[in-house]
């Protein structure tokens, strides 16, 4: 086939190729834009909502007066979530039926059981109940409030509530205010106002009767809201208190437990496992860590229950060479048995054990001889502490405590600006100051019919850390201490 070569003829051929090619990438581009176009791709969304729900109509109105409402009807402007616990809610003055709480789409409806009396400001705290159905956002500390006087009451209380025994917040505590001012009302009458604790143990009253009134704290095992058992935790003021419509200092009231021996709830043991009635081993441990033993403290065997025969000619405490020791103590403690000996840095003993040498009330016993090798730990496991104190006053007669998770591990009096202890086993302790009333040593709790309030301990926010061969030292500002 012949081309023709002329100008013309090769402008038009190249004319069509670029057309041709242009047609090729318009429908490359389209192929790929719909390829693209059907991947699947993660929805960009919104902004997550976090805005509590809003009140927007209340029957009777929030803050109405004159009224006397059988049901009370609370619109909001999105879909609750069902309250959860109820018994948060708190109701002022304290009904004696407790109304009947309903929360349907977007409406809470409460149903008063009590007959409402005159000229009284009622209150209902919801506390964070309230919260919307799809993010859970509470609105907080949300009151609703109404009188069926011609006024709002405006008295106002605020406080702390801390546990004598240790210093620290509780909040499941509840405050009460009493109107009956007679000593045996904390125990018989239901008192007239309630409000919760907050993490940091402080309290708030508002919308409160101006007058006289005694003030406790309460860890309420019934639901009564009286001191009616001593295993309660229990606080009290020494005297009553003017509650007015100004604002007035701040309360603070120790609490404590008057009976420590009694557990609050009914025990209930734990399941065991079969008892093999072949087995006739009575068992003990030690408080070695591994062979290591604190020379600070005695040598300890803990059975597992208080042994009915003990022979203590069955049980010999030894050199490494084998060289039987005197001057060493056995001294019982129910089911545990002290070791006391002048323990030497870095020795090695030995603790021989018998058949025999202890039995139990089922007839078990211990079935076979045992050495105990014991290295008693040396001097550079230690650490030594210099405890500085800044003002102290003595008249408190202060005392030192050191836990060790949450156990007392140590208690030293404060008789001095400076105290030097020149062993200490390397641990992390929390320290608490005692301040101890009667000079006994150790903290001694109340007692509300006698009018005895609890000794205080206070603690320190730093933790103590003790290092192992090295000069450690804290500092305590007695004054910021008595100020907690």
């Amino acid at each position: 086939m012949h081309i023709n070569n002329s100008p013309i003829t090769i402008a038009i051929i190249y004319l069509q190729l670029s057309l041709y090619s242009m047609r090729i990438l318009i429908v490359i581009f389209i192929i790929l834009n719909f390829t693209r176009c059907g991947q699947p791709m993660m929805p960009t969304g919104g902004p997550r909502d976090s805005i509590p729900p809003v009140l927007v109509k209340a029957f009777p109105k929030d803050s109405a007066l004159l009224v006397k409402p059988t049901k009370i009807q609370l619109d909001f402007n999105e879909f609750l979530e069902t309250i959860q616990d109820p018994r948060t809610i708190v109701y002022s003055p304290l009904p004696k039926r407790t109304p009947e709480i309903e929360v349907k789409l977007k409406v809470i409806s409460i149903t008063i059981k009590d007959t409402l009396e005159e000229n009284t400001t009622y209150t209902i705290n919801f506390g964070n109940t309230i919260q919307d159905i799809n993010e859970s956002n509470p609105l907080r500390n949300f009151t609703y409030v109404f009188s069926t006087g011609s006024s709002i009451d405006t008295g106002k209380l605020s406080g702390k509530v801390l546990l004598a025994e240790t210093g620290k917040p509780d909040s499941t505590i509840s405050v009460v205010l009493q109107r009956d001012l007679s000593d045996t009302a904390a125990a018989k009458t239901i008192p007239r106002y309630i409000a919760r604790l907050n993490k940091d143990g402080n309290f708030n009253f508002n919308f409160l009767k101006p007058g006289k009134y005694n003030v406790f704290a309460l860890l309420d095992a019934d639901g009564k809201y009286t001191y009616d058992q001593p295993s309660e935790i229990f606080g009290f003021l020494d005297s009553t208190i003017v509650v007015s419509t100004t604002t007035t200092t701040p309360l603070k009231i120790y609490a404590f437990l008057a009976e420590q021996d009694k557990p609050k709830k009914p025990f209930k043991p734990a399941a065991t496992a079969p008892v093999n009635k072949d087995d006739k081993r009575f068992r003990y441990t030690t408080n070695l860590d591994g062979r290591s033993l604190d020379i600070l403290g005695d040598l300890v065997l803990k059975f597992d229950k208080k042994p009915t025969e003990f022979d203590t000619s069955k049980i010999s405490l030894r050199n490494d060479n084998g060289e039987r020791l005197a001057n060493y103590n056995i001294v019982p403690d129910s089911n545990l048995f002290h070791i006391e000996y002048p323990w030497q840095p870095g020795e090695k003993y030995r603790l021989y054990i018998e058949k025999n040498l202890a039995k139990d009330s089922l007839g078990n016993y211990v079935v076979k001889n045992d050495t105990l090798k014991i290295e008693a730990k040396k001097d550079i496991d230690y650490g030594s502490l210099m405890i500085r104190t800044q003002e102290l006053d003595t008249t408190y007669k202060p005392v030192l405590l050191f836990f060790k998770d949450d156990k007392l591990f140590k208690s030293i009096p404060i008789r001095a600006a400076r105290i030097a202890i020149k062993k200490l086993l390397p641990a992390e302790f929390e320290l608490r100051i005692l301040f101890d009333t009667n000079n006994n040593g150790k903290w001694d709790t109340g007692d509300y019919w006698k009018k005895i309030q609890p000794e205080l301990i206070k603690p320190r926010k730093e933790k103590l850390v003790i290092k192992a061969n090295w000069d450690n030292e804290v500092t305590i500002n007695f004054p910021e201490v008595v100020k907690q």
